[in-house]
């Protein structure tokens, strides 16, 4: 890459189960105001804007056209929206920002799970013609994915509540479920109520910004070193749960396994996930996973993966990470994956 890119600012709303009192541009707005204000920038200097949700979860179309007077009107600005995790229009502004067509970019996302059933709503994403007349829910589909971790000898229900137990004994004032929580009854088998993660609304933004700019806006910049996402099969038949070769290669193609990092924000929405990532991004135990409590202490549809990558980005900012990896996924059993890798001006 000829031109250098960070994450200079990161904003996230208190997740919480029930956020009816708000619409989405209330629930984002005080998220935006605050990444603008951590940089000192005002709407009209940001050259690209991109965001990500799901009209299925607002359950009408272009839902998202209304979020944008959260922005702000006018002036006009260049604008761009992915349906998808914020993640993912992370990846198109950081690609925006590469072509130099723009400086800075501001990317959102948001999700608002708590109207209506999210089990049911996943299942609209399947295979329509073998998968999704079936209705599998998300959770359900997950279970099969950690039987298959424990048919394979990788893991034991014991380990996966120690993953729910750690990752919410960590999480931070902004997480919907903090401290102990019980393992729970069995919710689908082998798959418990403490390895699922909680349903319930929030937003999320960061700032991107470019070489010297970056360096203006922020103390210190997380640059992002290398951007990647890949798909697995569409067909779960077709797939080996146990593993994630499409996490693999963007890793590899991003470059995380040219040096080792020392923090990994993963989004796992469900305990035996993380034993699937943890394999495919080869991590071993010296490396800090989900500091923040990960997507089974807050699973905001649509900005759980913006999350991790912001997470990632804001350990960097204070000095307490010097080279991290984040990774987003969508779709059921870890269907698409995408990895970034960050990394601090050395100290």
């Amino acid at each position: 890459m000829t031109r250098q890119i960070a994450v200079v600012a990161f904003a996230q709303s208190d997740h919480r189960r029930t956020t009816d009192e708000l619409s989405e541009v209330e629930m984002l707005m005080p998220v935006l105001h605050e990444v603008l204000a951590r940089t000192g920038l005002k709407t009209a200097d940001i050259g690209f804007t991109c965001s990500g949700s799901s009209d299925y979860l607002a359950g009408r179309a272009f839902s998202f056209t209304m979020t944008l007077d959260g922005v702000g009107a006018w002036p006009p600005i260049s604008e761009s929206h992915v349906e998808m995790d914020g993640a993912f229009a992370l990846y198109e502004a950081w690609s925006k920002l590469l072509t130099g067509d723009a400086d800075t970019a501001l990317v959102y996302a948001y999700g608002k799970s708590s109207p209506g059933s999210l089990r049911d709503v996943l299942t609209r994403q399947l295979d329509p013609y073998y998968l999704a007349p079936l209705w599998p829910d998300s959770v359900a589909l997950a279970a099969l994915q950690a039987q298959a971790l424990l048919d394979a000898g990788d893991t034991d229900e014991h380990a996966l509540a120690a993953i729910g137990a750690r990752s919410r004994a960590a999480a931070n004032p902004h997480a919907q479920l903090r401290g102990p929580v019980p393992r729970g009854d069995h919710l689908v088998r082998p798959l418990r109520t403490g390895d699922c993660p909680p349903i319930g609304d929030g937003a999320a933004a960061v700032i991107l910004a470019a070489g010297d700019r970056a360096r203006q806006l922020c103390a210190r910049p997380a640059w992002i070193r290398g951007l990647d996402h890949r798909i697995e099969p569409h067909s779960l038949g077709a797939r080996d749960l146990t593993d994630s070769p499409s996490t693999r290669l963007a890793a590899e193609r991003a470059g995380a396994f040219e040096r080792p990092v020392d923090t990994a924000e993963l989004h796992a929405p469900f305990s035996s996930q993380e034993v699937v990532l943890r394999k495919a991004l080869r991590l071993g135990e010296e490396v800090v996973v989900n500091p923040s409590g990960g997507a089974l202490a807050a699973n905001p549809v649509m900005a759980a993966g913006l999350i991790r990558i912001g997470e990632a980005a804001a350990r960097i900012h204070r000095g307490a990470s010097d080279r991290a990896l984040a990774h987003a996924t969508s779709g059921p059993c870890l269907q698409q994956n995408l990895v970034a890798v960050l990394e601090g001006d050395p100290r």
